[in-house]
């Protein structure tokens, strides 16, 4: 009884593996997750600049990925322009539960690769919701709600609702901002050249894609430190009003002394990340090539 159940569950594997092989070296997974990299660059490049806007007294806005996508559904191609970006986020979707399930990347299935694989399925649902958001502005349906900081007050307030709330709220402010630190560690040694086909580009390009991309990293990871913060501060005060999304973070900068040139600065490394996905979407690794 035991062989057989054994047997079984060794087919079961192999039927597994030899689907997840399948997946994995579908030319279409890997044309969906680089499209996905290029409409996550265009998120980020959108905030960037409107960020960089405020910063020099031009006008724009801070604002956050939801608020991006409202900005790019204006004009006569905006939602053209937006349609594909939303299919791009499928895309990028789908390349995340890839890489939690079939774990092309060798994460492993220690401790620490199950956490990397746990956060990309949390990061392909946060990339559903604004996919979904995508496609409803493109449609007109919808889309436009609450983000922002007005999002993350909101959903601070029900945990506190909860059993131990506070304590809930502290211990995700504490996640983000350790992802946020992990962003900048993984910039400052750069740990991503080893995820991308440098040796495709001339030695300078490579210089400078790896310059550029560390300095994108590094923005956005102190974006999430700042957005930590401010959530365990909101569960220390019981306040959820003090809690910030990426708008909120932005705006927290430009209220500092020298604000403007702390602004700038981060809004010129956002546009940075976006080059950075943009160079992933090119030249990044995929499935173990």
């Amino acid at each position: 009884m035991a062989n057989e159940i054994g047997r079984k569950a060794s087919e079961l594997k192999q039927r597994g593996d030899q689907l997840g092989a399948e997946t994995m070296h579908n030319p279409w997974t890997e044309r969906l997750a680089r499209l996905g990299y290029l409409a996550k660059g265009v998120v980020y490049a959108v905030i960037g600049v409107l960020a960089l806007q405020v910063a020099i007294g031009s006008g724009g806005k801070t604002t956050d990925t939801h608020g991006a996508l409202a900005t790019l559904a204006q004009g006569a191609w905006g939602k053209a322009l937006l349609a594909v970006v939303a299919v791009g986020l499928v895309g990028y979707v789908l390349w995340r539960v890839v890489q939690a399930w079939m774990d092309p990347d060798g994460k492993g299935t220690n401790a620490k690769g199950l956490v990397v694989r746990a956060g990309y399925l949390i990061s392909a649902g946060i990339y559903t919701a604004l996919a979904v958001a995508a496609f409803q502005l493109v449609l007109g349906t919808g889309g436009g709600g609450a983000h922002g900081d007005q999002s993350a007050q909101s959903w601070t307030a029900r945990l506190m609702e909860k059993p131990f709330g506070q304590a809930l709220v502290a211990v995700v402010g504490l996640v983000i901002a350790g992802m946020g630190g992990w962003q900048i560690y993984k910039a400052w040694k750069e740990k991503f050249r080893k995820k991308l086909r440098l040796d495709e580009l001339r030695p300078q390009q490579a210089e400078w894609a790896v310059r550029i991309s560390k300095l994108g990293i590094l923005a956005r990871g102190l974006i999430f430190v700042l957005m930590g913060v401010f959530l365990v501060q909101a569960a220390l005060t019981a306040n959820p009003q003090r809690a910030r999304g990426l708008d909120g973070a932005l705006e927290s900068l430009a209220s500092q002394p020298y604000g403007a040139v702390l602004l700038a600065l981060t809004a010129a490394g956002l546009v940075a990340y976006a080059v950075y996905m943009a160079v992933e979407a090119r030249y990044r690794r995929f499935l173990g090539a």
